[in-house]
């Protein structure tokens, strides 16, 4: 793969294997949600995607250090029009009401972390398949500059063949994949973003449609990315020492 190029995703693994650049489609076009990112890191190898032994994570933060990639964690979550119930102030004797259509009507979202405090997010309606996922790494391989450590959880969308194509055609080692042990959400600290999007950013939000609701989350989106200290705290409480 070549990031030289501007190019975008073409059809959906024309033959056997992506095109050299098919990595750098245009975040517009894809919808994405871009975040700021700092220099290009040295070249590094990669390899294959592979269960981590060790609960601490300290074989991949020892890797992300001495192979200086860009460590991302990654996961996927569901917004419902159903609204996050959380506890909030109301005159004494009153109990406050929310006023909220039963629907399982949501917005899939995937979004994307580094230490540094950096926050990458995609909605689309539908659940994501291998391809959606194949995209959104080409969006963080386009944006985020060197190498990339991708820890993410053992999902069949995150190791089927859409994901198995794309690191073949890895020419030049920009991935290097690694799985969270299994059961283990609280390993994730990807998971403390869903938990202060819903429960802070968006608690006791009552939309009318899903059009509202996907403005409400992107700007509760755009809220987040400029409070990177809770963004690191996401890193901590997971116990990752980075």
């Amino acid at each position: 793969m070549d990031r030289s190029s501007g190019g975008r995703l073409g059809p959906p693994f024309s033959g056997h294997f992506l095109s050299p650049r098919s990595y750098e489609p245009s975040a517009q076009t894809m919808g994405m949600e871009c975040a700021e990112t700092r220099s290009s890191s040295p070249a590094a190898r990669r390899s294959r995607d592979c269960p981590m032994a060790e609960a601490d994570l300290v074989p991949t933060e020892k890797k992300a250090a001495t192979e200086k990639r860009t460590l991302v964690c990654i996961d996927e979550a569901a917004f419902y029009l159903l609204p996050a119930v959380v506890r909030t102030w109301s005159p004494i004797g009153i109990a406050p009401v929310l006023n909220e259509v039963c629907s399982h009507d949501h917005w899939s979202a995937i979004s994307a972390i580094t230490p540094e405090g950096k926050l990458y997010f995609h909605l689309q309606e539908g659940a994501f398949d291998g391809m959606d996922v194949v995209r959104f790494v080409c969006h963080l391989l386009r944006h985020i500059p060197g190498k990339l450590l991708i820890v993410w959880d053992g999902a069949s969308i995150h190791k089927g063949e859409a994901i198995r194509r794309l690191l073949a055609t890895d020419r030049e080692d920009d991935l290097w994949l690694e799985s969270f042990p299994a059961y283990a959400p609280e390993l994730n600290p990807d998971e403390g973003i869903w938990n202060y999007l819903k429960n802070v950013e968006l608690k006791n939000l009552c939309c009318s449609d899903l059009k509202e609701l996907r403005q409400e989350i992107l700007q509760a989106v755009k809220r987040l990315r400029q409070k990177t200290h809770i963004i690191k705290a996401c890193f901590q409480q997971a116990g990752l020492k980075l």
